[in-house]
């Protein structure tokens, strides 16, 4: 009976604990989701990305799955921020700020490398806060699948405590249990 017992809070615990882990996943891709649509970023079009000028062979390859959509996922937001990354690496001192900075601040009359400075700058924050935007997806899909094994135990669990119920209207009150191997003293 305490087995039983203890299994029913387990079932509801669960149930909670997956309740939580739902509710985690919406909260999450709801936010991400709006936050991403909020921006208005966009994958270049296919024939933007299969232009001969595009960056090279890599760029097709991970954005071409996603051309011309606008991005509102958290793989899109990986893809999108691995594209910016490949195209500041491009850049002068492969778009690092503090060296663009630095050369910039030596030459201030310098005009292009101020630009430069600028676009490095936009770029890396831009791909911090879509990798950002990946990472809380990715905790999404933990809630969800946490969620869901949750529900699978809980379900094993309350098919665990009807048996056990089963098992006490069966048993004499007055039985053992468990058994005594030898005479009861």
């Amino acid at each position: 009976m305490i087995l039983t017992a203890v299994g029913a809070v387990l079932v509801i615990v669960l149930a909670a604990a997956g309740a939580l882990g739902l509710w985690g996943y919406s909260y999450v891709s709801t936010n991400v989701h709006n936050q991403l649509a909020y921006q208005e970023v966009y994958f270049p079009t296919k024939a933007q990305i299969d232009t001969k000028g595009s960056v090279n062979w890599k760029e097709r390859s991970f954005i071409g799955q996603y051309a011309g959509q606008e991005v509102l996922t958290g793989p899109q937001a990986a893809a999108y921020a691995e594209k910016i990354r490949e195209d500041v690496y491009s850049m002068p001192d492969h778009g690092v700020y503090a060296k663009l900075s630095a050369a910039s601040i030596a030459h201030p009359s310098n005009a292009a490398l101020a630009a430069d400075v600028e676009v490095a700058f936009k770029g890396t924050t831009l791909q911090g806060l879509l990798l950002e935007a990946y990472a809380f997806w990715t905790i999404g899909q933990v809630a969800l699948w946490g969620a869901v094994i949750s529900f699978i135990l809980a379900a094993v669990v309350l098919v665990l405590v009807v048996l056990g119920l089963l098992h006490l209207r069966r048993v004499p009150e007055e039985q053992m249990f468990p058994q005594p191997r030898g005479p009861v003293a």
